[in-house]
């Protein structure tokens, strides 16, 4: 063979001719993305990813089955190179479908890997799900117990029977462990920020920065730290044992301490903290009350002031008296469960809305409902005043008129529904807001204003948390002080921390799915969520003892079992989810009818899933040209063309043996059933 000259991206090669000018990019270091070539079979030329542009001809060609030509000039990396390649996949896309990953974990505040640490709960491996856990919440005692289990409404097990318990799971792990476990640790870099509020988000943020070797020092205005963890949840919802325990675990790791009683504007100042340390962030959370609108409205407890007057108290205090809470998320849901462990026979929860429209969790309404306590819906405050040492609530009833900008029906007042009723403690739980200092940078609802990417406020200083989502879950605020930490890491490393971009294909909500949409994931036939187990209704009235108690080892290994594992076998080597995410394509960016096919799934250990195969034709190629059998094959034409077996027939037991079409798959449309 002759010698030529190809120059590709302003690089001349010498090579020999006969080779295609993916072959000569190869062997020069020169990556060239590429779905359905393979060495050892013939070319394909099916998916067009490897496109290059000839400059002299001004074609765009497939450089897998392209030859080098003596003297040829290729771009492999132009902008107009990238946007052929992104149409591409941007067309495989649009008849892909498969769920690249759970929708426990897309649901999941924090983004924590729901499927990998419940498989390891399902083998009895708590220690291994710890770690997993760990790698994105860094209180797992906490959230494995006030978790709003986001996760858990998103489940696919929904579409059979209940979802799986998964919050639970990371209680276990966490109860089990956590005493005893470490993280591996980096050395110290000498690098050292200032935190400003020791809750969940500042603990997150001085959790995620010292796994990557920079101190901090965090600062509390309350006697100890936790912020709403301590001061905002009840002692029956949040042990302060556990959370103590749970934040013994800084102090372990070392180049983390935490100072209390400093309050900001008064202790401390932004500006002290910016010339002592090398960043600052602000996670001061959202304390303020929100106003209830009602006329005396002064004569209210606040219902997060409330919760904080007897959590300084350890949770004791005065009976109340006959009680009404105005509002209805967790916060109220609190507030009436309080006063009922506090000794008032009467306690009422009063809600513009309906039940349906409530904010707050389920559970929640129905434990407070066992534990007595009455709900008055579509009621609303009017006025408050005071008279012979009670207060007296003048209320309107309500009805539901059309949706407002949260997408609940707008409570309307009834003319001529005014009624007076008398209790001894009146609170207002209608929300927080943040009482952020001037100086700080704020929005329209008041919380400080971020940069989105990577939570910085201006310069050094950087925020996270409810004082920048407004008032939310202790979830999102770890996930939040998670973003504000990499972007602390980036900004000390000279850079702008922002988000990798990720593709997500998925089959869609599980409340849009059938039993048979889920016949190829790994057991779909019914069964029993396993039970909380409450401690008696008297001593949940009377005690601040802890209400649900940890599943057993048993238990959550039986709960594992009824993870459907519904992401894709291929997530973490499918090669069309890595260069979609590449090249910016996006399953919406064409759309059209994708063809639904059903699974293959009549082999034990091998699924054929059509509705993820790009047509590449390696499995054919690859079944016929290396293994010498004709198992697979091309069916129909057109928009209907897809891969089957041969005569529709089940794949062979010794199939299991080879798995060589499973290996070469670019995007697991050929795959083992199971994942362990």
């Amino acid at each position: 063979m002759s010698e030529i000259s190809i120059t590709i991206d302003n690089k001349t090669y010498k090579t020999e001719s006969g080779k295609t000018i993916l072959e000569v990019a190869r062997e020069n270091g020169i990556t060239i993305p590429t779905l359905c070539y393979d060495e050892s079979i013939s070319h394909n030329t099916s998916c067009f990813v490897c496109v290059v542009k000839d400059t002299k001809s001004g074609r765009f060609m497939p450089s897998c089955a392209s030859l080098a030509i003596d003297g040829m000039v290729i771009e492999s990396e132009s902008d107009e190179v990238r946007d052929m390649r992104r149409t591409a996949l941007n067309l495989l896309l649009s008849e892909h479908t498969g769920d690249c990953e759970a929708p426990c974990t897309i649901a999941c505040p924090a983004h924590a890997n729901v499927e990998e640490y419940v498989r390891a709960g399902r083998n009895r491996d708590m220690l291994e799900a710890l770690k997993i856990i760990k790698q994105r919440i860094p209180l797992p005692m906490s959230i494995g117990r006030v978790c709003p289990r986001f996760c858990e409404k998103d489940c696919r097990r929904n579409v059979i029977d209940k979802a799986v318990a998964i919050n639970d799971f990371k209680r276990l792990a966490a109860d089990m462990y956590y005493e005893t476990y470490m993280e591996e640790l980096p050395d110290l870099n000498g690098k050292k920020v200032g935190i400003v509020g020791a809750g969940p988000a500042g603990l997150a943020v001085a959790y995620f920065l010292r796994l990557n070797g920079i101190a901090s020092d965090l600062y509390d205005k309350m006697p100890k730290p936790g912020g709403m963890l301590r001061y905002g949840i009840p002692e029956y919802r949040l042990p302060k044992k556990i959370l103590d325990t749970e934040i013994a675990h800084f102090d372990k790791m070392g180049g983390i301490d935490i100072h209390c009683n400093r309050t900001l504007g008064k202790d401390i100042t932004i500006e002290e903290l910016t010339e002592k340390y090398d960043a600052v962030a602000v996670t001061i959370g959202s304390w303020k009350p929100s106003p209830m609108r009602a006329e005396g409205e002064e004569l209210a407890e606040g219902g997060i002031r409330w919760l904080e007057k007897i959590a300084l108290n350890d949770w004791s205090g005065e009976n109340p008296g006959k009680t009404i809470v105005i509002g209805g998320g967790n916060t109220a849901m609190d507030c009436v469960r309080t006063s009922v462990r506090l000794g008032s026979s009467e306690v009422y929860c009063y809600y513009r809305r309906t039940e349906k429209e409530m904010p707050a969790e389920q559970i929640e309404i129905d434990e407070a409902r066992e534990e007595g306590v009455n709900f008055e819906f579509l009621t609303a405050p009017v006025r408050l005043t005071e008279k012979n040492g009670k207060k007296i609530l003048t209320c309107l009833r309500m009805k539901l008129g059309e949706p407002d900008a949260s997408g609940r029906r707008r409570p309307i007042p009834i003319e001529g529904s005014e009624f007076d009723v008398e209790a001894d403690t009146v609170i207002a739980a209608i929300g927080q807001k943040t009482d952020a200092p001037d100086y700080l940078s704020k929005n329209r609802w008041g919380n400080i204003d971020v940069d989105n990417d990577n939570y910085q406020i201006s310069g050094k200083i950087f925020s996270a948390g409810d004082c920048v989502s407004g008032p939310a879950t202790v979830v999102e605020a770890v996930a939040g002080g998670r973003r504000a930490a990499l972007g602390i890491i980036a900004y000390l490393q000279g850079e702008k921390y922002k988000d990798r971009y990720t593709i997500n294909v998925t089959r869609g909500h599980w409340q849009s799915l059938r039993p048979d949409d889920l016949v190829h994931l790994r057991d779909f036939s019914k069964s029993d969520r396993q039970k909380m187990h409450l401690i008696p209704l008297e001593e949940r009235k009377t005690t601040f003892n802890e209400v649900a108690q940890t599943f057993t080892l048993d238990e959550i290994a039986a709960e594992g079992e009824r993870c459907l594992e519904c992401s894709c076998t291929a997530k973490h080597d499918c090669k069309l989810k890595e260069y979609s995410e590449m090249f910016g394509a996006h399953p919406e960016a064409i759309k059209g009818d994708k063809r639904q096919y059903n699974f293959d799934t009549r082999h034990p250990s091998i699924i054929l899933d059509r509705n993820k195969c790009i047509k590449c034709g390696i499995c054919v190629k690859i079944c016929k040209d290396v293994v010498n059998q004709s198992l697979l094959g091309f069916k129909n034409r057109g928009f209907d063309t897809h891969i089957d077996t041969a005569f529709g027939e089940v794949l062979p037991l010794s199939c299991t043996d080879c798995g060589k079409c499973i290996e070469a798959c670019p995007v697991g449309a050929l795959d083992w059933k199971h994942k362990d």
